[in-house]
């Protein structure tokens, strides 16, 4: 079985930051992109942001230049910084993995169950 869980969430004044991290565990063989994904209430699951194997990221326009996605491949966690947060940052933040088990078994996609983040004005 694989596991996502993450962490870091909380209260937090606009202007401030936030740290996010994500530990995938279990069955991994490998991973390719890892990512975080938002949702706030009553509106629909939006990409933060994207980092695979190799280095490349991909960041939703409204985060560019506030967050930033980092990861460290020997422990099999993906970070998110989140500075000058905003009150419409207010949202559930959900990691993902595209992990294969094993060496014979295809990539899936997990998610972990996410963690709160609230911007308070």
């Amino acid at each position: 079985q694989v596991q996502l869980v993450e962490s870091g969430g909380g209260l937090v004044q606009a202007g401030g930051s936030l740290r996010l991290s994500c530990a995938a565990s279990g069955s991994i063989f490998s991973i390719n992109a890892m990512g975080w994904y938002r949702q706030a209430p009553g509106k629909e699951r939006e990409l933060v942001g994207t980092l695979d194997s190799g280095g490349s990221t991909n960041y939703a326009d409204s985060m560019k230049g506030r967050f930033t996605i980092s990861r460290d491949n020997a422990k099999n966690t993906i970070d998110l910084q989140m500075n000058s947060l905003k009150p419409e940052d207010t949202a559930g933040y959900y990691c993902n993995a595209y992990i294969r088990a094993g060496a014979w078994s295809s990539f899936k996609i997990y998610w972990g169950q996410g963690t709160q983040v609230t911007v308070s004005s």
